[in-house]
Protein backbone atom coordinates (compact mmCIF):
# COMPACT_ATOMS: atom_id res chain seq x y z
CA UNK A 1 0.00 0.00 0.00
CA UNK A 2 1.46 3.47 -0.99
CA UNK A 3 -0.27 7.18 0.55
CA UNK A 4 0.34 10.00 -1.25
CA UNK A 5 -0.07 13.23 0.08
CA UNK A 6 1.62 16.58 -1.22
CA UNK A 7 2.52 19.18 1.04
CA UNK A 8 4.05 22.57 -0.37
CA UNK A 9 5.12 24.29 3.39
CA UNK A 10 2.70 24.04 5.15
CA UNK A 11 -0.19 23.85 3.34
CA UNK A 12 -2.06 20.90 1.73
CA UNK A 13 -2.74 20.58 -1.69
CA UNK A 14 -3.50 17.11 -3.06
CA UNK A 15 -5.25 14.92 -0.91
CA UNK A 16 -5.72 11.21 -2.14
CA UNK A 17 -5.52 7.72 -0.73
CA UNK A 18 -3.85 4.81 -2.61
CA UNK A 19 -4.52 1.52 -1.89
CA UNK A 20 -3.89 -1.49 -2.76
CA UNK A 21 -4.59 -3.67 0.37
CA UNK A 22 -7.45 -5.74 0.39
CA UNK A 23 -8.60 -5.22 4.39
CA UNK A 24 -8.57 -1.25 4.67
CA UNK A 25 -11.87 -0.45 5.56
CA UNK A 26 -11.32 3.07 6.75
CA UNK A 27 -8.48 5.48 6.61
CA UNK A 28 -7.75 8.76 7.99
CA UNK A 29 -5.36 11.20 5.88
CA UNK A 30 -2.35 11.87 8.00
CA UNK A 31 -2.44 16.00 7.80
CA UNK A 32 0.51 16.18 10.42
CA UNK A 33 -1.46 19.56 11.65
CA UNK A 34 -0.58 21.19 7.93
CA UNK A 35 -4.14 23.13 6.95
CA UNK A 36 -5.74 22.42 4.18
CA UNK A 37 -5.33 24.86 0.96
CA UNK A 38 -8.12 26.63 -0.38
CA UNK A 39 -8.45 25.63 -3.88
CA UNK A 40 -6.71 22.28 -2.99
CA UNK A 41 -7.73 18.79 -5.26
CA UNK A 42 -9.25 15.93 -3.25
CA UNK A 43 -9.06 12.84 -5.38
CA UNK A 44 -11.25 10.04 -4.95
CA UNK A 45 -10.83 6.63 -6.48
CA UNK A 46 -13.44 3.76 -7.52
CA UNK A 47 -14.89 2.24 -4.74
CA UNK A 48 -13.84 5.18 -1.97
CA UNK A 49 -15.55 8.26 -0.25
CA UNK A 50 -14.18 10.88 1.33
CA UNK A 51 -15.68 12.07 4.58
CA UNK A 52 -14.77 15.14 5.90
CA UNK A 53 -14.67 15.71 10.01
CA UNK A 54 -15.22 19.09 11.40
CA UNK A 55 -14.50 19.68 14.81
CA UNK A 56 -16.06 16.28 15.92
CA UNK A 57 -18.74 16.83 13.38
CA UNK A 58 -19.77 15.26 10.16
CA UNK A 59 -19.39 17.58 7.13
CA UNK A 60 -19.34 16.87 3.16
CA UNK A 61 -18.75 13.27 1.76
CA UNK A 62 -17.75 12.92 -1.74
CA UNK A 63 -17.60 10.48 -4.12
CA UNK A 64 -15.72 9.12 -7.06
CA UNK A 65 -13.54 12.01 -8.86
CA UNK A 66 -10.99 14.88 -8.93
CA UNK A 67 -12.62 17.55 -6.80
CA UNK A 68 -11.58 21.20 -5.84
CA UNK A 69 -11.95 22.06 -2.34
CA UNK A 70 -13.74 25.66 -2.71
CA UNK A 71 -16.81 27.16 -0.77
CA UNK A 72 -19.43 25.97 -3.35
CA UNK A 73 -17.99 22.65 -3.53
CA UNK A 74 -17.86 22.15 0.48
CA UNK A 75 -21.31 23.34 1.75
CA UNK A 76 -21.86 21.28 4.57
CA UNK A 77 -18.62 22.47 6.02
CA UNK A 78 -18.66 25.98 4.69
CA UNK A 79 -21.81 25.97 7.03
CA UNK A 80 -20.28 24.53 9.97
CA UNK A 81 -17.03 26.54 9.97
CA UNK A 82 -19.06 29.79 9.46
CA UNK A 83 -18.14 30.81 5.85
CA UNK A 84 -20.49 33.53 4.66
CA UNK A 85 -18.74 35.00 1.90
CA UNK A 86 -16.27 32.20 1.16
CA UNK A 87 -12.78 31.86 2.20
CA UNK A 88 -9.48 32.47 1.53
CA UNK A 89 -7.54 31.33 3.74
CA UNK A 90 -6.34 27.82 4.72
CA UNK A 91 -9.00 25.42 6.68
CA UNK A 92 -8.22 22.58 9.10
CA UNK A 93 -10.25 19.70 8.97
CA UNK A 94 -9.87 15.23 9.20
CA UNK A 95 -9.98 13.59 5.83
CA UNK A 96 -11.23 10.09 6.57
CA UNK A 97 -11.38 7.70 3.25
CA UNK A 98 -14.06 4.97 3.12
CA UNK A 99 -14.01 1.54 1.19
CA UNK A 100 -17.21 1.58 -0.48
CA UNK A 101 -16.38 -2.07 -2.48
CA UNK A 102 -17.88 -5.12 -1.45
CA UNK A 103 -15.95 -7.65 1.76
CA UNK A 104 -16.72 -11.25 0.56
CA UNK A 105 -16.25 -14.19 2.98
CA UNK A 106 -16.84 -12.87 6.25
CA UNK A 107 -17.06 -15.51 8.89
CA UNK A 108 -19.79 -15.21 11.70
CA UNK A 109 -21.14 -17.81 14.13
CA UNK A 110 -22.52 -17.87 17.83
CA UNK A 111 -20.11 -18.50 20.65
CA UNK A 112 -22.70 -18.99 23.40
CA UNK A 113 -26.03 -20.82 21.80
CA UNK A 114 -29.09 -19.04 20.46
CA UNK A 115 -32.25 -19.50 22.88
CA UNK A 116 -35.63 -19.55 20.29
CA UNK A 117 -39.33 -21.23 20.55
CA UNK A 118 -39.86 -24.64 18.25
CA UNK A 119 -43.47 -25.29 17.46
CA UNK A 120 -42.34 -28.94 17.61
CA UNK A 121 -39.88 -28.99 20.30
CA UNK A 122 -40.73 -26.04 22.26
CA UNK A 123 -38.13 -23.99 23.46
CA UNK A 124 -34.63 -25.21 22.13
CA UNK A 125 -30.73 -23.85 21.93
CA UNK A 126 -29.08 -23.52 18.45
CA UNK A 127 -25.65 -23.30 17.58
CA UNK A 128 -25.15 -21.60 13.96
CA UNK A 129 -22.38 -19.76 11.90
CA UNK A 130 -21.85 -18.73 8.16
CA UNK A 131 -20.62 -16.51 6.26
CA UNK A 132 -22.05 -12.90 4.70
CA UNK A 133 -21.03 -10.33 2.27
CA UNK A 134 -21.28 -6.35 3.04
CA UNK A 135 -20.42 -2.97 1.61
CA UNK A 136 -20.56 0.58 3.54
CA UNK A 137 -23.31 2.60 2.32
CA UNK A 138 -22.99 5.63 4.85
CA UNK A 139 -19.46 6.49 5.58
CA UNK A 140 -20.90 9.30 8.77
CA UNK A 141 -22.55 6.21 10.68
CA UNK A 142 -20.07 3.67 9.88
CA UNK A 143 -17.19 5.98 10.79
CA UNK A 144 -19.28 6.98 14.26
CA UNK A 145 -20.79 3.83 15.20
CA UNK A 146 -18.03 0.94 13.92
CA UNK A 147 -14.45 2.86 12.74
CA UNK A 148 -14.77 5.52 15.40
CA UNK A 149 -11.38 8.23 14.97
CA UNK A 150 -9.10 4.86 14.47
CA UNK A 151 -6.55 6.39 12.11
CA UNK A 152 -6.73 2.85 10.09
CA UNK A 153 -9.52 0.60 10.43
CA UNK A 154 -9.24 -3.04 8.82
CA UNK A 155 -11.39 -5.86 8.15
CA UNK A 156 -9.85 -8.31 11.15
CA UNK A 157 -11.20 -5.34 13.48
CA UNK A 158 -14.04 -4.97 12.13
CA UNK A 159 -14.75 -8.68 12.47
CA UNK A 160 -13.81 -8.27 16.08
CA UNK A 161 -16.14 -5.77 16.58
CA UNK A 162 -19.55 -6.70 14.41
CA UNK A 163 -19.40 -10.78 15.31
CA UNK A 164 -21.56 -10.07 18.51
CA UNK A 165 -23.63 -7.42 16.65
CA UNK A 166 -24.23 -10.04 13.74
CA UNK A 167 -24.96 -12.75 15.95
CA UNK A 168 -27.36 -11.09 18.46
CA UNK A 169 -28.96 -9.55 15.01
CA UNK A 170 -29.28 -13.06 13.27
CA UNK A 171 -31.07 -14.62 16.71
CA UNK A 172 -33.46 -11.73 16.48
CA UNK A 173 -34.17 -12.40 12.94
CA UNK A 174 -33.97 -16.60 13.38
CA UNK A 175 -36.61 -16.00 16.18
CA UNK A 176 -39.45 -13.36 14.67
CA UNK A 177 -38.78 -15.98 10.75
CA UNK A 178 -40.58 -18.96 12.62
CA UNK A 179 -38.59 -21.27 10.76
CA UNK A 180 -38.69 -24.82 12.51
CA UNK A 181 -35.65 -26.78 14.04
CA UNK A 182 -36.77 -29.51 11.85
CA UNK A 183 -36.71 -26.90 8.85
CA UNK A 184 -33.26 -25.46 9.77
CA UNK A 185 -31.00 -28.30 8.25
CA UNK A 186 -32.90 -28.72 5.25
CA UNK A 187 -33.48 -24.74 4.24
CA UNK A 188 -29.84 -23.18 4.79
CA UNK A 189 -30.02 -21.34 1.60
CA UNK A 190 -33.64 -20.16 2.21
CA UNK A 191 -32.94 -19.76 5.68
CA UNK A 192 -30.46 -17.19 4.58
CA UNK A 193 -32.63 -15.00 2.10
CA UNK A 194 -35.43 -14.80 4.40
CA UNK A 195 -33.16 -13.46 7.16
CA UNK A 196 -31.96 -10.43 5.01
CA UNK A 197 -34.57 -8.52 5.10
CA UNK A 198 -35.03 -8.59 8.37
CA UNK A 199 -30.88 -7.87 9.20
CA UNK A 200 -30.43 -5.24 6.54
CA UNK A 201 -33.16 -2.12 7.89
CA UNK A 202 -30.74 -2.88 11.13
CA UNK A 203 -27.34 -3.39 10.23
CA UNK A 204 -28.00 -0.49 7.54
CA UNK A 205 -29.59 2.21 10.31
CA UNK A 206 -27.56 1.46 13.12
CA UNK A 207 -24.08 0.54 11.39
CA UNK A 208 -24.30 2.16 8.01
CA UNK A 209 -23.26 -1.15 6.05
CA UNK A 210 -25.47 -3.30 3.88
CA UNK A 211 -25.24 -6.81 3.91
CA UNK A 212 -25.75 -8.38 0.12
CA UNK A 213 -25.41 -11.93 0.97
CA UNK A 214 -25.95 -13.85 4.81
CA UNK A 215 -25.11 -17.54 4.27
CA UNK A 216 -25.92 -20.27 6.82
CA UNK A 217 -23.34 -23.00 6.72
CA UNK A 218 -24.96 -25.05 9.37
CA UNK A 219 -26.95 -24.95 12.44
CA UNK A 220 -26.67 -27.43 15.10
CA UNK A 221 -29.08 -28.21 18.07
CA UNK A 222 -28.66 -30.16 21.23
CA UNK A 223 -28.10 -34.21 22.00
CA UNK A 224 -31.75 -35.13 23.32
CA UNK A 225 -32.99 -32.77 20.46
CA UNK A 226 -31.11 -34.64 17.85
CA UNK A 227 -32.24 -37.78 19.65
CA UNK A 228 -35.82 -36.61 18.65
CA UNK A 229 -35.51 -35.84 15.18
CA UNK A 230 -33.63 -38.99 14.83
CA UNK A 231 -36.64 -40.82 16.21
CA UNK A 232 -39.35 -38.62 14.18
CA UNK A 233 -37.20 -39.64 10.97
CA UNK A 234 -37.04 -43.63 12.01
CA UNK A 235 -40.35 -43.44 12.51
CA UNK A 236 -41.24 -41.84 8.76
CA UNK A 237 -38.89 -44.40 7.60
CA UNK A 238 -40.76 -47.50 9.72
CA UNK A 239 -44.11 -46.23 7.76
CA UNK A 240 -47.06 -48.36 9.35
CA UNK A 241 -46.26 -48.49 12.70
CA UNK A 242 -48.63 -50.83 14.07
CA UNK A 243 -47.27 -53.42 11.18
CA UNK A 244 -43.55 -52.68 12.97
CA UNK A 245 -43.99 -53.37 16.72
CA UNK A 246 -46.11 -56.76 14.92
CA UNK A 247 -43.16 -57.66 13.39
CA UNK A 248 -40.87 -56.95 16.76
CA UNK A 249 -42.92 -58.88 18.42
CA UNK A 250 -42.83 -61.84 16.22
CA UNK A 251 -38.99 -61.37 16.17
CA UNK A 252 -38.28 -61.43 19.39
CA UNK A 253 -40.49 -64.28 19.99
CA UNK A 254 -38.51 -66.10 17.48
CA UNK A 255 -34.97 -65.00 19.02
CA UNK A 256 -35.10 -68.72 21.15
CA UNK A 257 -35.51 -70.31 17.94
CA UNK A 258 -33.23 -69.86 16.37
CA UNK A 259 -31.03 -73.00 16.36
CA UNK A 260 -34.39 -74.55 15.07
CA UNK A 261 -35.70 -75.50 11.83
CA UNK A 262 -36.69 -72.49 9.12
CA UNK A 263 -40.23 -74.58 9.23
CA UNK A 264 -40.51 -74.33 13.03
CA UNK A 265 -40.61 -70.21 12.30
CA UNK A 266 -44.27 -69.21 11.07
CA UNK A 267 -45.73 -71.93 14.05
CA UNK A 268 -43.18 -69.92 16.86
CA UNK A 269 -44.41 -66.66 14.97
CA UNK A 270 -48.28 -67.58 15.25
CA UNK A 271 -48.00 -68.87 19.04
CA UNK A 272 -46.48 -65.40 20.12
CA UNK A 273 -49.12 -63.73 19.11
CA UNK A 274 -51.62 -65.69 20.23
CA UNK A 275 -49.39 -65.55 23.55
CA UNK A 276 -49.59 -61.80 23.78
CA UNK A 277 -53.01 -61.97 23.48
CA UNK A 278 -53.77 -64.25 26.00
CA UNK A 279 -51.46 -61.92 28.36
CA UNK A 280 -53.76 -58.83 27.55
CA UNK A 281 -56.78 -61.20 27.86
CA UNK A 282 -55.61 -62.12 31.43
CA UNK A 283 -54.77 -59.29 32.65
CA UNK A 284 -58.41 -57.99 31.64
CA UNK A 285 -59.85 -60.90 33.58
CA UNK A 286 -60.35 -60.22 37.33
CA UNK A 287 -57.56 -61.70 39.56
CA UNK A 288 -58.83 -65.03 41.21
CA UNK A 289 -60.25 -64.51 45.09
CA UNK A 290 -57.77 -64.60 47.90
CA UNK A 291 -58.56 -67.81 49.93
CA UNK A 292 -61.22 -67.00 52.12
CA UNK A 293 -62.31 -64.02 50.41
CA UNK A 294 -65.23 -62.01 49.87
CA UNK A 295 -66.14 -60.25 46.42
CA UNK A 296 -65.96 -57.34 48.14
CA UNK A 297 -62.61 -57.30 49.62
CA UNK A 298 -61.30 -58.84 46.58
CA UNK A 299 -58.19 -57.00 44.14
CA UNK A 300 -59.41 -54.35 41.84
CA UNK A 301 -59.31 -54.94 37.94
CA UNK A 302 -56.94 -52.76 36.59
CA UNK A 303 -58.16 -50.60 33.94
CA UNK A 304 -54.97 -48.82 32.95
CA UNK A 305 -51.75 -50.32 32.10
CA UNK A 306 -48.52 -48.57 32.39
CA UNK A 307 -46.37 -48.40 29.22
CA UNK A 308 -43.96 -51.17 30.86
CA UNK A 309 -47.10 -53.05 31.20
CA UNK A 310 -47.68 -52.60 27.73
CA UNK A 311 -44.42 -53.78 26.46
CA UNK A 312 -44.51 -56.87 28.29
CA UNK A 313 -48.31 -57.76 27.06
CA UNK A 314 -47.07 -57.25 23.35
CA UNK A 315 -43.74 -58.36 23.55
CA UNK A 316 -41.91 -55.81 22.81
CA UNK A 317 -39.61 -52.81 24.23
CA UNK A 318 -41.06 -50.51 26.08
CA UNK A 319 -39.47 -47.74 23.49
CA UNK A 320 -41.76 -49.18 20.97
CA UNK A 321 -44.51 -48.54 23.04
CA UNK A 322 -43.42 -44.89 23.40
CA UNK A 323 -42.87 -44.55 19.98
CA UNK A 324 -46.13 -45.86 19.00
CA UNK A 325 -48.07 -43.32 21.66
CA UNK A 326 -46.51 -40.44 20.38
CA UNK A 327 -47.17 -41.54 16.87
CA UNK A 328 -50.88 -42.08 17.41
CA UNK A 329 -51.21 -45.28 16.91
CA UNK A 330 -51.76 -46.81 20.29
CA UNK A 331 -54.02 -44.77 22.51
CA UNK A 332 -53.18 -43.34 25.34
CA UNK A 333 -53.55 -40.51 27.91
CA UNK A 334 -50.92 -38.80 30.12
CA UNK A 335 -51.54 -38.80 33.79
CA UNK A 336 -49.70 -35.95 34.50
CA UNK A 337 -46.02 -36.70 33.12
CA UNK A 338 -46.74 -40.49 32.63
CA UNK A 339 -48.17 -42.46 30.38
CA UNK A 340 -51.15 -45.00 30.71
CA UNK A 341 -52.73 -47.29 28.33
CA UNK A 342 -56.70 -48.13 28.66
CA UNK A 343 -57.35 -51.99 28.27
CA UNK A 344 -59.61 -50.73 25.42
CA UNK A 345 -56.83 -49.73 23.59
CA UNK A 346 -54.70 -52.05 24.04
CA UNK A 347 -57.41 -54.37 22.74
CA UNK A 348 -57.90 -52.09 19.83
CA UNK A 349 -54.57 -52.41 18.50
CA UNK A 350 -53.89 -56.03 18.55
CA UNK A 351 -57.33 -56.24 16.62
CA UNK A 352 -55.79 -54.82 13.78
Amino acid sequence: MSILGFIKGELLEIIEFKDDSRDTLSWRFPDDDHEIKNGAQLIVRESQAAQFVYLGQYGDCFGPGKHSLVTENIPVLSTLKGWKYGFESPFKADVYFVTTRLFTGNKWGTSNPVMMRDQDFGIVRLRAFGTFDFRITNPPIFLKEVAGTDHHFRLDEFADTMRSRIVSIFSEALASCGVPALDVASRYTELGDALLPLINPQVVAKYGIEITSFLVENVSVPPEVEAAIDKRSSMSAIGNLNDYVKFQMAESMTKGGEGGSAAAMPAQMAMGFGLAQEMVKNMQQPPPPVHGATPANALPIPELLSPGQAARALGVTEADVLASLDAGELKGKKIGSAWRIPKTALDAFLAE
